[in-house]
């Protein structure tokens, strides 16, 4: 069955250009683009987003990046989309990524790591809603 995920792309990636270069790595591993949409979030936006982690010690350094730049919001579509993304993107830390991964091609470090991916499908849930409606999403049929 087709899962539906979220990917951002990061502030890093918006002001390398590598919009294109990731979004054709995300064509290229067989994900749909069912919503896509440029952005530039404010730290109350952001903040919310990333609340899971209000207590860890980098949600403020993460809410701070994510407000640099705009962003570029991805709803994908595919089979196994959760896993498959996490897999196509790569470790957290681009130097333990795998050969190939986007953030092994274009991240330079742990917390500029050029894109996020939600971790569960009960997180793309989430993390679709917050960004898109229902109506702006156009399913490949």
């Amino acid at each position: 069955m087709k899962e539906k995920t979220l990917a951002i792309l990061k502030p890093d990636c918006v002001q390398k250009n590598y919009i294109g270069k990731v979004i054709s790595h995300l064509l290229k591993a067989g994900f749909n683009i069912i919503g896509m949409k440029m952005l530039k979030l404010n730290k109350e936006t952001a903040g919310e987003f990333y609340a899971v982690h209000k207590d860890k010690p980098f949600y403020s350094n993460l809410v701070e990046f994510m407000t640099e730049n705009r962003v570029v919001v991805l709803a994908l579509e595919k089979e196994n989309a959760v896993e498959y993304l996490r897999k196509v993107i790569g470790a957290t830390d681009p130097a333990e990524a795998e050969p190939e991964t986007i953030r092994k091609l274009y991240a330079e470090s742990k917390e500029r790591n050029i894109i996020h991916a939600s971790d569960s499908l009960d997180n793309a849930k989430i993390e679709l809603g917050f960004f898109f409606s229902n109506r702006e999403l156009i399913e490949n049929r």
